[in-house]
């Protein structure tokens, strides 16, 4: 919401208040005294300005609102302060849950329903009232906080889904690069050791054939064996393996980072989690490089700690060094360029996160940054507890305040009676209902039992607390429990994520695969053995209860209709609700899984084309490796194997020299072709390592049995398979595996719930359907694919 809405709806309150006071009192024909409207003005003046700065202190807002309210209610008229009493303060409570976290809203709309109450008892005493206002304004003070609890969880996953979208974005324009280094680095290891190796070995043994002639058969069979490693080596380069590289991880580059400044005698401890691969990783390597850089530069000596640590929403990355020894010389301060705290705010900001540097309270230096986690959700700073203390604190303070006036509650109002008051039976049900929502989600059958039982109870307590007042409020609160939990079944029902009567999907384990899965059979949507029973007749249950409820109440109470239009009219009234409720949830729902398709798709598409860039970076090196340096390596083992060492070591130099050619044309980058080449399962690798990079854990396995070679169509079916069945993963561990036998293809892929959807499996068996494969579903996530390694024209020609 802009700052023009935060304005607007201030405004629109104060006309909503003059419209209830004194605009209905001036219609009435009784004109306010000058004394009572100046009151309302200074009261609503504050007012306004409090909720149209309600964002930027809102609970400041909340207190002066809440306060000024109580004050004007004092001398005014009653109705006066009736609707900035109740829709301002739920506002500014609203604003609370919205910007706030959760410990401070609850602790808000309890101190404030407390001092209401308090206050209530300071000014009129106890007394038999029914009390239904004080439930009727907890249960505003609870809707507020509930809307601003939802608006606050869907903004901060809409803010998520951006951060990883800009994550998956940055990484897409990321792996190419990364591929291209890895070649790289492989390629100069290759020819810093095995060529090298065999020029001065051959020279060598050439400039010693005189005096030691047995040195040329050792160079020869060097040569030989040598120039296979190279091959095979170079074969790794063009086609590593798909699983978990050997690649030092982040964790292992950090280490040996820290270990080098040991070497440089900096004093370092150091605390590191394993981070993944990405920018994350990049960032944090970077930022504690640069750090001990600086200590090394400007405080020689210091004891430093480094602290690395990877969480669920955040990664928290922090290099602290006491101060220098006496006496040590910082031989570089004169060394930095000045741009070093620019660099590392820049690295932290890029990878999503933020970055603080100060001198610490013992003259030392930190640098602190708070990175992205595991689920790239918001970076939020941890609460100190006795900031919490001191909000409690306050919080007592402001809702005792009421008693001051009256340390003694008045007794000539106090009740005489020993009837229990409708007003406390409701607030006890209410309470009830609100436990039984809370248990919703771990306990569906048992809350939806609890919320239906309950709202037989709510026509008893008004009979027995001699209730006056209208006689369908109670029922409707009672209805509005029952609402929201069939608003919220809907909306997990229609997420898939969870079941009204069992525990959640996502919660259960995968089961063994087995081959004797069905392709035309659904995969059950949960291993539950209880019954299930679907949300129509829960709908239907709660339909007929509150009915019931309904029906009784005003039968109670008395009524000259008949009996059959207070049914229908209960029946009608109770199935509107309930199926506004439904409807609610289900598009709720329709909604998200509209959004979480859209972030899919671009995922999917950036995933794609990040391994298509990587691919055609890797097939023009390994074109490069196909017609000059493996060309000249095969050569050089040839003249080896027939006793040429002259040739031998000219062909070594060749290959030498058209490596180091190759190297530097890796290094240029060059301009990838227009058209880029399909990738195959040798991209695999490629794939799990943009997949990781964007937060989500996939490992790919290949068994021994899966030939190097395949046939070209089931080559790039099998890829595509992969790439469709790894973009329906969700946030739980994904594992592909690939097997061949008895001439066939398999890829098993477990932790991929969304799999099973018939979108996915549309789209996977047009995929392996020309080929005459099958898709198989298996229980919980679980998704299967076969392919005949032989083309089907091919067994056709046989």
């Amino acid at each position: 919401m802009n700052r023009t809405d935060d304005r607007l709806l201030p405004v629109l309150l104060i006309c909503a208040q003059a419209v209830v006071w004194p605009g209905a009192a001036l219609v009435r024909g009784s004109v306010p005294s000058a004394s009572d409207l100046l009151v309302a003005a200074l009261v609503a003046g504050p007012v306004t300005a409090a909720l149209a700065l309600r964002r930027s202190r809102p609970v400041a807002a909340l207190v002066l609102v809440a306060a000024a309210c109580a004050l004007g209610a004092g001398p005014l008229p009653t109705g006066a302060m009736a609707v900035l009493g109740t829709a301002g303060v739920a506002l500014a409570l609203f604003t609370v849950a919205t910007e706030r976290d959760t410990f401070t809203a609850v602790l808000c709309a309890v101190a404030l329903a407390v001092w209401q109450l308090l206050q209530g008892i300071t000014l009129h005493g106890l007394s038999d009232r029914d009390g239904l206002d004080l439930v009727l304004t907890a249960l505003l003070y609870v809707t507020a906080c509930g809307a601003g609890f939802v608006v606050r969880r869907t903004r901060r996953a809409r803010q998520a889904a951006e951060r990883l979208l800009k994550r998956a974005e940055a990484e897409r324009h990321r792996l190419p690069a990364v591929e291209r280094r890895r070649m790289e680095r492989e390629l100069h290891d290759v020819s810093a050791h095995h060529l090298t190796a065999v020029v001065v070995t051959a020279g060598a043994a050439l400039g010693l054939r005189e005096r030691r002639p047995e040195l040329a058969e050792e160079a020869l069979e060097f040569a030989v064996e040598t120039g296979r490693e190279v091959t095979r080596a170079l074969g790794a380069v063009r086609a590593p393996a798909p699983s978990r590289e050997e690649l030092p991880s982040p964790e292992e580059r950090l280490l040996d980072l820290v270990a080098g400044f040991r070497r440089l005698d900096q004093r370092v401890d150091c605390e590191i989690d394993p981070l993944p691969d990405g920018l994350v990783a990049d960032a944090a390597f970077g930022i504690v490089r640069e750090a001990l850089t600086n200590v090394a530069r400007y405080a020689p000596g210091a004891r430093t700690t480094v602290l690395c640590r990877y969480g669920d929403t955040r990664t928290d990355v922090v290099v602290t060094s006491a101060a220098p020894p006496a006496g040590s010389v910082a031989h570089g301060a004169d060394l930095g360029g000045g741009r070093g705290q620019g660099f590392l705010r820049s690295r932290a900001r890029e990878a999503g996160g933020t970055l603080h540097t100060g001198p610490t309270a013992e003259g030392g230096w930190e640098v602190r940054a708070v990175l992205p986690g595991r689920t790239a959700g918001a970076v939020e700073r941890a609460v100190p507890r006795t900031y919490r203390l001191a909000q409690v604190v306050a919080a007592v303070g402001l809702v005792l305040q009421p008693l001051l006036p009256a340390l003694v509650i008045r007794t000539e109002d106090a009740s005489s009676g020993s009837q229990v008051s409708a007003g406390m039976l409701f607030g006890l049900l209410a309470a009830a209902q609100a436990v039984a929502l809370l248990w919703i989600r771990r306990a569906p059958r048992a809350a939806y039992g609890a919320l239906l039982g309950l709202a037989l109870l709510w026509p008893v307590a008004m009979t027995v607390g001699d209730y006056t007042g209208p006689v369908v409020l109670p029922p409707a609160l009672s209805m509005l429990a029952t609402c929201t939990a069939m608003a919220v079944a809907a909306a997990s029902q229609g997420r898939g994520a969870v079941s009204i009567c069992g525990s959640a999907a996502m919660g259960v384990p995968p089961l063994e695969r087995s081959r004797e899965w069905g392709s035309d059979k659904p995969p059950p949507a949960r291993s539950d053995p209880r019954p299930q029973f679907p949300l129509s007749f829960v709908s239907i249950a709660a339909a007929a209860i509150h009915t019931t409820a309904l029906t009784i109440a005003v039968l109670d109470r008395g009524t000259t209709f008949p009996i059959w239009a207070v049914v229908v009219v209960s029946a009608a009234g109770a199935t509107l609700a309930v199926g506004a409720a439904h409807w609610g949830g289900a598009l709720r729902a329709r909604r998200d899984r509209a959004a979480q398709g859209t972030q899919n798709a671009r995922l999917a598409t950036w995933t794609e084309e990040a391994v298509r860039d990587a691919w055609a970076e890797r097939r023009r090196i390994a074109a490069g490796l196909e017609t000059t340096v493996l060309a000249r390596t095969a050569d050089m083992v040839t003249e080896a194997e027939a006793g040429r060492l002259d040739a031998t070591a000219d062909r070594a130099r060749e290959a030498l020299a058209a490596m180091r050619a190759l190297l530097d044309a890796v290094r240029d980058g060059g301009t990838g072709p227009e058209l880029r080449p399909q990738p195959t399962l040798q991209a695999l690798d490629l794939l799990a390592q943009q997949s990781r990079a964007t937060g989500r854990d996939v490992e790919i396995r290949l068994t021994a049995r899966v030939p190097e070679r395949l046939p070209t169509a089931v080559d790039l079916a099998a890829y595509h398979a992969a790439e469709t069945v790894l973009a329906a993963a969700g946030e739980e561990p994904a594992v592909l595996e690939l097997d061949a036998h008895d001439g066939t293809l398999t890829l098993t892929a477990t932790g991929v719930p969304r799999a099973a959807h018939p979108v996915v499996r549309e789209r996977l068996a047009a995929r392996v359907a020309a080929l005459g494969g099958t898709v198989t579903t298996g229980p919980s996530d679980t998704v299967g694919l076969r392919l005949p390694l032989a083309p089907v024209d091919e067994e056709r020609e046989r």
